[in-house]
């Protein structure tokens, strides 16, 4: 079997770092911890059933998805964009290439592999409200009532909820789970064990530096209708 070659991923501390240097709020720290966990339960289940993936990329991109999150709530950017061109300006294009399509995937983008990366993380995000692990169908009707603002917003987020149950299907076509089986990660151990880890390394972070915020303004911010 052939292994995957590790691509150049920032650590969990480094993702940590991050975070709390560009003022991601807490409960988007909250959401991107519970994604991550999802994400990481899949992969784990999924390597057990022969399909091979790099979990550290996996892992950071979920960390990081929504890295530009809190400030569009202010300015009304395309997070996933803007979020993808922040993590590509320091280093990491694969990882950006994952952040740039958590709300969307590629179609057009042409793997070798029975499932990538980015389908983990767009599929495990899809199923997270807040916190909570729920299924696609609770998330969509939370996304159709918050963003469904405009003529033609259901359209076409009711066409993106029409591709993400074809990817959980796909998904669970190769293990033998269902998707009800991911309920069980909301409330877990897991999660507040997360957070505690979050809230000692920015703890630590705070004595060992100065604090100083990462510089957003230096990335555009791209104002577009979020087609969640």
């Amino acid at each position: 079997m052939n292994r995957i070659i590790p691509m150049r991923t920032p650590s969990k501390e480094e993702c940590f770092k991050l975070m709390w240097e560009t003022g991601m709020l807490p409960n988007i720290v909250a959401h991107s911890l519970q994604v991550c966990l999802v994400a990481t339960f899949l992969v784990n289940h999924l390597e057990e059933h022969g399909i091979d993936l790099d979990c550290d990329l996996v892992q950071t991109s979920a960390l990081l998805h929504d890295i530009t999150k809190t400030r569009s709530l202010t300015t009304g950017e395309f997070h996933a964009l803007t979020g993808a061109e922040f993590i590509r300006r320091i280093g990491y294009p694969d990882v950006a290439y994952i952040v740039g399509h958590h709300v969307i995937l590629d179609e057009n983008n042409v793997s070798d592999k029975p499932l990538c990366e980015a389908e983990i993380v767009n599929y495990a995000d899809k199923r997270v409200l807040h916190d909570r692990v729920v299924s696609l169908q609770e998330r969509m009707d939370y996304i159709l009532d918050k963003y469904a603002k405009h003529p033609g917003d259901r359209e076409r987020i009711a066409r993106n909820w029409l591709r993400a149950q074809d990817l959980e299907r796909k998904v669970f076509g190769f293990l033998p789970l269902s998707p009800d089986d991911l309920n069980g990660l909301s409330g877990s151990d897991n999660l507040s064990a997360a957070i505690t880890e979050y809230h000692a390394f920015c703890s630590r972070f705070l004595v060992q530096t100065s604090h100083a915020s990462i510089p957003f303004d230096e990335i555009p911010s791209i104002r577009v209708d979020s087609p969640k």
